[in-house]
């Protein structure tokens, strides 16, 4: 099983960043990876099992994602991949955030598992990663210093 855990200091208060984050169908809107991201049915993007529908930009095809929890009161959601054009199964995440209450900044630390083949790993798990961390350059760009 693979393993992902990536996690930031984040210039933007937790109000900000989760703002961005409870959107669960804004992602391809401001993710480099993605793009043309919509919640299917016409659901609301905060609704528990709402399914997220984008495509990747390098032509790695359509994702379709299911939210499993949004916890307003925690600032954490879960979610996992109904599908993936790749041989990646079992995939779930969860992101949370906390203040930094010293500094006023947010604390972001995101994970997830799935199952792919031994050989699709490392490159599997370092794509995850970027796609993480890409999230939290996204938050500080919109709202750090000259954001």
């Amino acid at each position: 099983m693979a393993r992902v855990y990536v996690s930031a200091i984040m210039d933007a208060t937790l109000d900000q960043a989760w703002g961005m984050l409870r959107d669960f169908g804004d992602l391809g809107n401001y993710h480099p990876f993605f793009e043309n991201s919509y919640i299917e049915e016409g659901w609301p993007a905060d609704r528990i099992a709402c399914v997220r529908r984008f495509t990747v930009r390098d032509g790695g095809g359509m994702l379709r994602e299911r939210l499993l929890e949004l916890s307003d009161y925690e600032h954490r959601c879960t979610y996992e991949i109904l599908h993936i054009d790749a041989d990646w199964r079992n995939y779930v995440a969860q992101m949370q955030l906390l203040p930094v209450t010293e500094t006023g900044q947010c604390f972001g630390q995101w994970w997830a598992t799935f199952d792919v083949p031994a050989d699709q790993e490392a490159e599997a798990v370092e794509r995850v990663a970027d796609t993480f961390r890409i999230f939290f350059q996204c938050v500080n760009e919109r709202f750090g210093k000259g954001g």
